[in-house]
């Protein structure tokens, strides 16, 4: 062998490296093929899966392209809701009737892509949330059947979509001043709850953390109790306005409760609470009943319970119900409100161990304050409907209400 040749390895192939060549960015083709399948399937939705399973188009690239189409028979121009140049078909979401047998079969159709596509569901996402930001974009015909799809595709747990993706972008200022936001929401729920329950509607409104804003789908002029109301009455939402009452009910309790709890841990003077506590059932329209209720809770919960020492709780309560009985007279002004607060004694004694025992002592200290009547106290003895703990207590509380008689007896 010449010096000058070079050795070679005899049946060896040198391999040189390839280049990824990327495709090139082509949505138009993408939606105008998408569309063609559409058409040569007449839009039956039991085909056209098929034929989008058997294609070899690019859905990870172009997924927004095929929601988009899905959505509205063609691509929309960039940035907006307007149909864009390219092929169209008539069997989109926004072009059937706003009936929800008509709309559902597209929510299952939808189903059968993102169960073989899962990573879809961003684009899903994408489009929804970018459709749901420019309702005014869209005529009331067309805001309606997104409403009934967002519904159905919630009853029907479409891929796990998220709830935050559907609400959160609907609280734009402009869109809820215009009222279109309310009217989406209301056809929502008025479809949603065609097959759905009211807790399990409470559910997707947590999930899409908007449980305890609901007025915020309303004007800033009818954001109000009154108005929510006024308008899911209308529209036959009782349920949903009986929730929103008992809601609004707790956060202002809740509200009260706190005040209170916080001047009573800075010992605040008496006439200070107890204005305070007028002040908070005028503004909340609070029922006589949960204000005793209330009341009774924030002065137990303030006392220094102590483990094991029976005397030193039963001094802690009674000291307590001393320092503030003219808070509770204030408010227990009838008989009815009296026996409650009984009740609420009751049911303190019976839940904690280490008060069992002090139930006739507690009803003594607040008849000695006349917080009490004699009359609620002997109703109770004899009449009480609480079943709990109440054999104990009622025999616990015997030698006092004997004295009670005896004492009426001599008189």
């Amino acid at each position: 062998m010449s010096s000058k040749e070079r050795p070679t390895l005899g049946g060896t192939r040198i391999k040189t490296r390839k280049r990824n060549i990327a495709a090139p960015l082509d949505p138009a083709a993408f939606a105008d093929a998408v569309v063609q399948i559409y058409l040569d399937n007449a839009g039956d939705l039991e085909l056209i899966p098929k034929s989008i399973e058997s294609s070899d188009l690019n859905f990870s690239r172009y997924g927004d392209t095929f929601f988009e189409v899905v959505f509205t028979g063609g691509r929309t121009q960039p940035g907006t809701t307007k149909p864009d140049e390219g092929e169209r078909h008539p069997y989109s979401i926004i072009d059937c009737e706003p009936k929800r047998e008509i709309i559902l079969p597209s929510v299952i159709y939808i189903q059968k892509i993102l169960r073989r596509r899962p990573f879809l569901i961003k684009n899903l996402e994408n489009v929804m949330r970018r459709f749901l930001q420019s309702l005014e974009l869209f005529e009331e015909n067309e805001r309606k059947k997104l409403a009934i799809f967002t519904a159905l595709a919630f009853s029907q747990k479409l891929s796990g979509l998220p709830p935050e993706t559907v609400f959160q972008p609907l609280l734009k200022d402009n869109l809820v001043a215009k009222g279109l936001v309310l009217s989406f929401m209301t056809d929502f729920f008025k479809e949603y709850l065609v097959d759905n329950s009211l807790d399990d509607l409470i559910s997707i409104l947590k999930r899409g953390k908007v449980e305890d804003n609901l007025l915020d789908f309303f004007p800033s002029a009818k954001r109000s109790a009154e108005c929510f109301s006024e308008h899911f009455t209308k529209e036959g939402l009782i349920p949903l306005v009986e929730y929103n009452e008992k809601k609004t009910f707790e956060v202002k309790l809740k509200e009260m409760k706190s005040a209170l709890t916080t001047q009573i841990a800075e010992e605040a003077d008496i006439t200070e609470v107890i204005e305070t506590v007028k002040q908070k059932v005028k503004d909340a329209k609070l029922p006589d009943i949960e204000v005793v209720r209330v009341l009774w809770d924030v002065l137990m919960d303030a006392v220094q319970w102590s483990g094991k020492n029976q005397q030193q709780n039963a001094n802690s309560a009674l000291r307590q119900v001393k320092t503030w009985a003219e808070l509770l007279n204030t408010f227990c002004t009838n008989g009815k409100l009296e026996l409650e607060l009984i009740y609420k004694v009751q049911m303190q004694c019976y839940e904690d161990a280490k008060l069992m025992k002090l139930f006739p002592e507690i009803v003594r200290s607040l008849y000695d304050q006349d917080v009490l009547a004699e009359d609620t106290i002997l109703h109770w003895f004899r009449k009480g409907t609480n079943p709990k703990g109440r054999q104990t207590f009622v025999k616990a509380l015997e030698p006092f209400v004997n004295w009670l008689e005896e004492a009426e007896e001599e008189e």
